[in-house]
């Protein structure tokens, strides 16, 4: 039998309201011996919650789901409470004292959302995305998930994977029927649907993971010692985020500061001078540092006089606001003064289109990395399927539908799912 659980699900204390939630087979008992007499399934009613020794704990709305049509497909129970630490605290010991129940796990709700069909995983990992959001593309996005916009793209590659499937099975056991006839021409066009599917899929794989957008975009500046590089970070930033003074090789270790632009994070990183030649041990490690963070930069901003090491870097001409550096030189792409607020908005103008490349678009179906990696393996085995040998497609069609099905969580492992669960809060 089921445990039923318990757990606040709105925030921890204090608040104005609490929201305690009940789930699982003991749920409607349990609040019974708190409550009295229950409301009807789906309509509030105050009552007085009394412990077992009758003494009052708080005056509550208790709501009754009687499932499977609830959130975690079980009887679930809310007791929407004052929100003091002590009145939560004092109903919760009442709660734990009841013949069946115990306190949540970190996620345990969705979990059994999950494993009751109310969910599936690509719906678990959008509301875990969506309880962590902190800007306006990942509440969006994770929205989406949420509200099905994965899993209906990856049902519908399923079905049409079961229609192939269907078909194949068709041949393999009625080859010799006359109106099932298992020619080169039918097994053709299985393969052009299987070929076509995996392309549809590669698509998906081919555009931005919504992963980028909690990554955060990793811009770093770069450049030789002295080069206005952390004056400019500052001025990104709005903030004395890094030192700045005439004494090269002032900045030695990469210095990162967090901002939120246009709704898209962004990581600013400041490197050490990139010095040619030096004897200092300290200063060596800092362009080693400087190094990788150039070659892990999603944006690179190149603030020196010689070309940038990469194609890619968007190349100003810093210190413009020095009599001798107010010519803008040929190849540059944008002169950057620190007395003139408009080419710093320029700067942010031009980070911000290398950005959108980057990112996933805002009206596109939002998959992560890993069930990118999934949708690729289904296509390759869609794609892998070539000749006329029937029991290898019907094979290759298998594999393609196994790594969908791993995506929705019809076969997910007990570690994955911990992993996944343990993002969330106790209530959830």
């Amino acid at each position: 039998m089921t445990d039923t659980i318990f757990a606040v699900s709105s925030g921890q204390p204090p608040a104005a309201i609490a929201v305690i939630r009940v789930s699982g087979p003991a749920a409607f008992a349990a609040a019974g011996r708190l409550a009295g007499r229950l409301p009807e399934p789906r309509r509030a009613g105050l009552r007085s919650l009394r412990d077992g020794k009758g003494d009052l704990l708080d005056s509550a709305l208790v709501l009754l789901f009687p499932g499977p049509a609830t959130a975690t497909g079980e009887d679930l129970v809310e007791f929407h409470c004052h929100g003091g630490r002590a009145v939560v605290a004092a109903v919760e010991a009442a709660l734990a004292v009841q013949p069946g129940l115990r306190r949540a796990e970190p996620g345990e709700f969705t979990r059994r959302a999950l494993l009751n069909g109310r969910i599936d995983l690509a719906g678990a990992e959008g509301l875990a995305d969506l309880l962590e959001a902190q800007t306006e593309r990942q509440r969006r996005a994770a929205i989406g998930a949420v509200e099905g916009r994965v899993s209906q793209a990856v049902r519908g590659w399923m079905d049409r994977i079961a229609t192939l499937s269907a078909m194949v099975e068709a041949m393999l056991d009625f080859a010799e029927e006359d109106d099932v006839p298992l020619d080169g021409a039918a097994v053709a066009r299985i393969m052009g649907e299987m070929h076509a599917l995996a392309s549809t899929m590669l698509e998906v794989v081919e555009r931005p993971p919504v992963d980028r957008l909690h990554d955060g975009i990793r811009v770093v500046l770069a450049g030789p010692p002295n080069s206005g590089k952390s004056t400019l970070l500052n001025l990104l930033v709005e903030r004395e985020a890094a030192i700045v003074s005439p004494i090269a090789g002032t900045t030695r270790d990469r210095i990162e500061a967090s901002v939120l632009r246009g709704g898209v994070a962004y990581v600013l990183t400041d490197t050490a001078g990139l010095a040619e030649d030096t004897d200092d041990v300290i200063e060596a490690i800092g362009v080693t540092r400087a190094q990788e963070a150039i070659a892990q930069a999603d944006i690179l901003l190149w603030m020196a006089d010689t070309p940038p090491p990469r194609g890619d870097a968007i190349w100003l001409h810093s210190r413009a606001d020095l009599p001798e550096r107010a010519v803008l030189p040929e190849g540059r792409r944008l002169a950057v003064r620190r007395d003139d607020q408009d080419s710093i908005a320029a700067v942010w103008d031009a980070i911000a289109q290398e950005a959108g490349t980057l990112l996933p678009r805002e009206d596109a179906i939002g998959f992560k990395r890993h069930q990118q990696a999934q949708c690729t393996l289904a296509a390759q085995a869609l794609m892998a399927a070539s000749g006329e040998d029937i029991l290898l497609i019907a094979e290759e069609l298998r594999i393609a539908r196994q790594a969908l099905a791993e995506l929705l969580g019809v076969n997910a492992t007990e570690t994955m799912l911990d992993a996944l669960f343990g993002r969330f809060c106790l209530g959830k």
